[in-house]
């Protein structure tokens, strides 16, 4: 009889990981970049994986997304709009007790169900804060990640 023993990464391990990764390469992203137009789409992005990674947690925790109307705040505080998470982390899914806006000061945007059959989208309508547009007035969305 051999003593093994399972040497693997759990899920929850390499999420913890990809998050912390995507943090260090948002600041050195902005560092780097000369154009602050860039950096703050750059910054954008990082953040949407970051929302999809602390949701990714969250329906692992939780067995469900949260619904549009408890929306990304979820990922900060415990809800109080049902249905009420009973195995919700303590200190919440993000590392904030406050929801990040995006890098023009705005909101991101959560809707349950995305865009093209997606479980869930989030949006940042860019510099300008309404839809459409381009370049750094250009949406952006979690399913384009």
């Amino acid at each position: 009889m051999s003593n093994r023993r399972n040497t693997g990464f759990t899920l929850l391990e390499v999420l913890v990981v990809v998050l912390i990764i995507t943090i260090l390469a948002t600041i050195v992203g902005v560092k780097v970049a000369g154009e602050p137009g860039r950096a703050r789409v750059a910054t954008a992005k990082a953040m949407m994986g970051n929302f999809k990674t602390a949701l990714n947690l969250y329906r692992m925790d939780n067995g469900r997304l949260p619904t549009q109307e408890q929306g990304l705040r979820a990922l900060c505080r415990l809800p109080t709009i049902p249905p009420i998470p009973e195995r919700y982390r303590p200190g919440g899914y993000l590392d904030s007790a406050k929801l990040p806006l995006d890098p023009w000061g705005f909101e991101y945007v959560y809707l349950v169900p995305g865009a093209e059959g997606q479980e869930y989208e989030i949006l940042t309508y860019g510099a300008d804060g309404d839809p459409g547009g381009e370049g750094e007035d250009g949406d952006m969305s979690s399913v384009d990640l």
